[in-house]
């Protein structure tokens, strides 16, 4: 351990170790941790606090606490403590198959909204008080200013509302990192005009820095971790949706509806998102940006290769050998790479500004274009909404990826009625599956149903959704025909079978 990276001399005394940090907190208390994804999350401090949780336990005493973050932890903080039986309460977002059953068992309570609102609602008090945050960085500069990792999250947000701070100093992080960041609190006069600042995914409108008041800080701990990296697999059909959507962006620069460069690109997470990048890396696009949430490895080899240009987002997430390369490169990074606060990445005004073209993941999509990202059978939370409606309402192209099929067949992706709601039609105007690509702009909703049936149903499923709208049409008619007792018997039949496709 060194306390060179604490510039700050005065938290030089509060180093300690993370089980003595751990042991700051109190059952019932409120923490809240930096990170969005597996970037800038906290690492020592919350597993001391699983293994503190496990020894009380064991001892016959309560320990659980509520836990705030930016978006999803992974197994870092998210997994160690459910494991411990440490949470209980969660917001907003969440990805670790742990926590996701115990959400689902109903042991742990689940706030989802999108996360753009996140701070601003914890600022008016939504959310109750905050005890602790804990605070990843790379570095602690001579004025007290933190500097950030791969992610910021709400972690600025954290640090004023909290009565007290744990700051980690991840050693694993050069110190090169500096200057990645764009840190600016929209609480500010006139925040509404620094925003409409942002022209571009380059600009800069706030500090490098995170601050707090030194008083609140109570301990630092050092580690030395990398942060927990993401694996992209092969995915043929990922491939094929991503041919798919590359076809279509070229068709719209010839027919003169966007610009060659494109607007500025927003992707979720995943082997679909990921290979939409990669395979823009070899279209014939140039000068490309991005405004995005998290930053994968695909926006990352653009960005090495010049095809992009600049990248704006809220965290990294990166396979090792990209986040390898991110660490010891950064100083070649940082003037094209900007990570700003989650409130300010996914900041709905921001991106209809810079009319930003948002790809997104989805579970199932109705015939009419109804979009459910989030609940398997409408009732178990996969995720979360986390930023895709953040970005899908507000881009000028709204589009919605997933396979037609899973389960070796037994589910259809594209299904008569979503049995949960996620993204109304109105802000979803393309959708593609492995079948095909279906562009739902300026059309009614039999004929939305006509488009997503024909290009993006898998065969299988495909002449069950024609019979259901024709019947539909006959039996109930309207506008956006529907038969209500048969809308959701897909799902039932899938409960009651475990397939959707009759028998």
């Amino acid at each position: 351990m060194t306390t060179e990276r604490i510039g700050y001399h005065a938290f030089r005394d509060r180093v300690m170790t993370a089980d003595e940090a751990a042991r700051l907190i109190a059952d019932k208390e409120t923490i809240a941790t930096s990170g969005f994804g597996a970037g800038g999350t906290p690492k020592a401090v919350p597993r001391a606090l699983a293994a503190m949780a496990k020894e009380r336990h064991a001892q016959g005493e309560p320990f659980a606490l509520r836990l705030f973050t930016g978006a999803s932890t992974m197994t870092d903080v998210d997994g160690v403590l459910a494991d411990a039986d440490a949470v209980s309460f969660r917001m907003p977002y969440m990805s670790d198959p742990i926590m996701r059953k115990k959400i689902n068992a109903g042991s742990i309570t689940y706030v989802d909204t999108h996360l753009s609102r996140v701070a601003s609602w914890a600022r008016a008090g939504f959310f109750g008080k905050i005890d602790v945050a804990i605070i990843e960085v790379a570095l602690v500069r001579a004025d007290g200013g933190f500097v950030p990792t791969f992610a910021i999250g709400n972690a600025q947000t954290w640090l004023d509302l909290a009565d007290r701070v744990i700051i980690e100093i991840n050693t694993w992080h050069t110190p090169q990192i500096e200057g990645l960041h764009d840190i600016w609190n929209t609480t500010v006069p006139y925040a509404a005009a620094t925003l409409a600042r942002i022209a571009t995914p380059g600009t800069r409108v706030g500090q490098a820095v995170l601050h707090v008041d030194p008083n609140k800080v109570a301990a630092v701990v050092f580690t030395h971790e990398a942060e927990q990296s993401i694996t992209f697999r092969s995915d043929p059909d990922a491939a094929i949706i991503a041919g798919h959507i590359l076809d279509f962006l070229q068709n719209e620069v010839a027919r003169g509806r966007l610009p060659r460069a494109l607007p500025p690109l927003q992707s979720g997470v995943g082997n679909i998102a990921n290979a939409v990048m990669g395979g823009l890396a070899n279209a014939p696009f140039e000068n490309l940006t991005a405004y995005t949430e998290v930053i994968q490895d695909g926006m990352l080899d653009m960005l090495r290769s010049g095809r992009m240009t600049a990248i704006s987002g809220a965290a990294l997430y990166l396979s090792p050998a990209c986040a390898d390369f991110a660490n010891t490169q950064m100083h070649s990074l940082r003037d094209r790479i900007v990570l700003r606060p989650q409130e300010v990445s996914n900041n709905p005004s921001v991106v209809r500004a810079l009319n930003a073209i948002a790809m997104n993941a989805a579970i199932e999509v109705d015939i009419y274009g109804n979009v459910n990202s989030t609940r398997v059978a409408g009732s178990r939370v996969q995720n979360g909404i986390g930023g895709s409606g953040d970005f899908a309402r507000s881009a000028m192209l709204s589009i919605f990826m997933t396979p037609s099929i899973a389960k070796n067949r037994d589910i259809s992706s594209i299904v008569p009625m979503v049995s949960h709601v996620d993204h109304i039609s109105q802000d979803v105007q393309v959708v593609v599956t492995e079948q095909g690509l279906a562009d739902l702009r300026g059309l009614c909703a039999r004929d939305r149903a006509r488009q997503i049936i024909t290009h993006c149903a898998h065969p299988a499923y495909r002449p069950l959704l024609l019979d259901y709208m024709q019947r539909a049409e006959r039996q109930s008619g309207g506008d956006t025909p529907h038969i209500l007792s048969e809308a959701l018997s897909w799902h039932q039949r899938l409960m009651d079978t475990g397939v959707m496709m009759p028998r």
